[in-house]
């Protein structure tokens, strides 16, 4: 039973260009419908996968903090009927820091929001307009003062490894973000995305990402100033206090069952992958005349959700228990993983073991996605 609730709202004021998440740009949103349909699919959801108390809810987008705080309020009134709230449920919204959402703040926390992620991306304007991004870095600083206003828990996310950056600018804009107080910090490198605009751009000449060698003296130097802040990495991009870790986001890393509605919204429950229609109006369609928005659920071969799990798992600081995974999905623990590149990446140093236990090394989370190649046997991924 799914203890975690996604909800995706597709709209966003623009398309960023490095951006490939299912986010939308229309001339006229009609709250009324969209409440109506993100209600049917959350029920129809809640048949599937309910029972427990929800212990996250994560607004995700596109632009939740555009959608009016009335709708966020019906929304959250809806799931406690269906499922039910555990005592300490974390709801968390993302948003844009921009004046016009901040005001919105104080009626987003009186609907139910009490942690929110803030997508600041850059203290730099220079960056920001780079980067497509409709604020400016004092706007987005004064955003940030009146979330930390409303909300228990405040995050933001900043992007760097970006072209050119060198690290004593990465290290001097890093080390003005601690010290505005956060608990929780999401640091992500660029990362050129198929289909996007900066993709275009690449091709054409127009920029050129930043050195692999170049953006992993990047990543070592996060690593060193947010252990030094009191925000430690808890997963590869992620980092925040003890205790003050995003419950719903370990929810996925830990591959725990989570609902996913909305459109585009995927979900895990109950030994079952969910996948919502991506496009607005064909989730508009579908729920109309299924009164649910599903475009495709389909059972998950135990080698393929122990592959994903196993995946999933290696990005957290914690790493994995290869004996619970191999219960779990009904492997053999010894043929989950690569024995011999197991051995060879323990030995230069990418990988720990502790009995049952493996995880990725400082040195290995930065060349997360080529370890996990190595790493994960081909029986699974073949499955």
């Amino acid at each position: 039973m799914a203890r975690a609730l996604y909800i995706h709202w597709p709209f966003c004021a623009k398309k960023c260009p490095y951006c490939d998440f299912n986010s939308h740009v229309r001339d006229r949103v009609d709250t009324e419908v969209w409440q109506r349909a993100l209600i049917a699919d959350m029920r129809a959801e809640a048949n599937e996968a309910g029972g427990e108390a929800l212990t996250s809810i994560f607004f995700g987008g596109g632009t939740p903090s555009l959608m009016p705080p009335t709708l966020v309020n019906a929304l959250l009134g809806e799931a406690e009927q269906l499922w039910g709230f555990s005592p300490e449920i974390e709801i968390t919204l993302e948003a844009n820091p921009s004046s016009v959402e901040a005001a919105n703040f104080a009626a987003l926390a009186a609907a139910g929001i009490n942690r929110v992620s803030l997508g600041v991306q850059s203290l730099d304007d220079r960056t920001l307009r780079w980067l497509g991004r409709l604020h400016g870095a004092q706007e987005a600083l004064e955003a940030l003062e009146v979330a930390q206003t409303h909300f228990e828990r405040v995050s933001f996310d900043l992007i760097y490894a970006l072209p050119d950056q060198s690290p004593a600018e990465w290290e001097a804009q890093l080390t003005r973000a601690l010290s505005y107080g956060t608990s929780h910090m999401s640091l992500y490198q660029l990362t050129i995305e198929p289909g996007t605009r900066f993709e275009t751009d690449v091709r054409l000449g127009r920029f050129a990402p930043l050195d692999d060698d170049e953006a992993a003296e990047l990543f070592s130097l996060t690593q060193s100033l947010t252990s030094a802040a009191g925000l430690p990495a808890y997963e590869t991009s992620n980092h925040a206090r003890p205790g003050d870790e995003s419950r719903h986001n370990l929810t996925y890393w830990r591959y725990e069952d989570y609902a996913g509605v909305g459109p585009g919204a995927h979900g895990r429950r109950g030994g079952f992958a969910t996948v919502r229609h991506k496009k607005p109006e064909n989730f508009l369609k579908a729920v109309n005349e299924r009164s649910h928005g599903i475009s495709e659920q389909r059972l998950l071969d135990p080698n393929e959700a122990a592959s994903e799990a196993l995946m999933m798992g290696l990005r957290l600081v914690e790493g994995v228990d290869l004996e619970a995974l191999a219960v779990r999905f009904q492997q053999d623990r010894d043929q989950m993983v690569n024995a011999a590149k197991l051995t060879h990446l323990k030995d230069i140093g990418l990988v720990w073991q502790i009995d049952n236990r493996i995880g990725l090394t400082d040195a290995g989370h930065p060349v997360l996605d080529a370890v996990l190649g190595e790493l994960v046997a081909d029986t699974l991924v073949q499955a």
